[in-house]
């Protein structure tokens, strides 16, 4: 391994990800090794992408969403990609409150019912 690159057993290494994972991400264009004969090494580029892309699953973004988000920094640069991130991340916090609200409610209706079940035993 050079210190700027990693192999693709490194890479699922360091991000914890499964090599099926890598190669999905490889295959929608999320990521573009390098290639040497049948080996592919990542640079600091797709490194820095691997942690976007993780960093954008956690918070709950669709991978397409991730995907054209990444395109933004290669055609329009840093600025636009980060007022798209900010109109991105809106959207997820909404969705994200109106799940929260779904699962309180659920957790109410179980509860409720689980109080229920428990009073009738006496």
């Amino acid at each position: 391994m050079s210190e700027n690159r990693l192999s693709f057993k490194e890479m699922c290494a360091k991000f914890d990800v499964t090599p099926r994972t890598l190669r999905y991400y490889e295959y929608i264009e999320l990521l573009s090794p390098e290639k040497d004969g049948r080996s592919r090494f990542y640079g600091p580029r797709e490194l820095a992408r691997m942690t976007l892309i993780l960093r954008g699953r956690r918070f709950g973004f669709a991978l397409e969403d991730i995907r054209q988000w990444l395109l933004i920094y290669e055609h329009d640069g840093t600025q636009a990609q980060m007022r798209e991130w900010i109109t991105l991340a809106d959207k997820q916090m909404i969705e994200l409150a109106e799940q929260k609200k779904q699962l309180e409610d659920t957790m109410a209706a179980l509860k409720s019912l689980r109080d229920e079940t428990a009073r009738s035993l006496g």
